[in-house]
């Protein structure tokens, strides 16, 4: 026995404490090597699962100073178009712009306001700065806008400093061309222009832009290149001006 010992003793020993590791931990489904793996990675864990709480905080906190500078933008939007209506004559309709095509984004927008808020179709629609377009279509709850950028628009312009008249053409982008009916020998850059009382599609004295430029055509006479003061590339609210052309007089 004493050898037989020697010899087994402590393989034996070896196997009946497998064994009985091996029915604890079945027994308790492994929740001490599970204790001690936590235990091991938790640190690791910890440090990686705060650095991800930080950017996600972070990455709230940017979210929210851009929501709240958005905010801060469109207040002092409305502001504007509040205190522009405030001094106009007449019926003033505010509306978002809520359609635009990319491919036509200087030719047409589309707002969220139509016949039921009383817009009906040749209406002048002005932005901060000066004319954006004229109202073409309207539905119940849509109107559909013709921008002066348009290639295809023409409106009757004046000189403001000595009257030369004139009408400009839009040519898709934030500068238009002013044709003078005459020949013009004084203008000069940052001239105002606004519109005249020979525009048949948009009451006189509206502020168009200002000049930019000077060149001649191929006929001698002189073009003018006229910036926008509407803007008109980033258009998102507008104020609807109560207006008849004389067209439909």
């Amino acid at each position: 026995m004493s050898r037989w010992w020697d010899r087994y003793g402590f393989r034996t020993i070896l196997i009946l404490v497998a064994l009985i590791i091996a029915f604890w931990v079945k027994h308790t489904q492994a929740a001490f090597l599970s204790e001690v793996y936590y235990f091991v990675v938790n640190p690791f864990q910890s440090q990686q699962q705060l650095a991800i709480e930080d950017r996600l905080t972070n990455a709230r906190i940017l979210e929210l100073e851009q929501n709240i500078s958005e905010l801060e933008q469109q207040n002092k939007q409305l502001k504007q178009l509040l205190n522009y209506t405030e001094v106009q004559e007449g019926k003033t309709i505010a509306a978002p712009v809520i359609r635009r095509n990319r491919d036509r984004w200087w030719n047409t927008v589309t707002l969220g306001r139509g016949r039921q808020e009383g817009i009906e179709p040749g209406y002048i629609v002005m932005g901060i700065g000066g004319v954006v377009g004229r109202v073409t279509h309207v539905t119940p709850h849509t109107s559909k806008v013709l921008l002066i950028s348009d290639s295809t628009s023409r409106v009757g312009t004046i000189l403001s400093r000595n009257r030369q008249l004139g009408y400009i053409k839009g040519k898709g982008s934030s500068t238009v061309i002013m044709h003078f009916f005459a020949e013009a020998t004084d203008v000069k850059s940052g001239d105002d222009i606004s519109t005249s009382n020979l525009s048949k599609l948009y009451p006189p004295g509206l502020p168009i832009g200002k000049v930019k430029s000077t060149d001649k055509n191929e006929d001698g006479l002189v073009e003018v290149e006229v910036e926008l003061t509407a803007p008109i590339n980033i258009l998102e609210w507008v104020v609807v001006q109560d207006f008849i052309p004389e067209l439909n007089k």
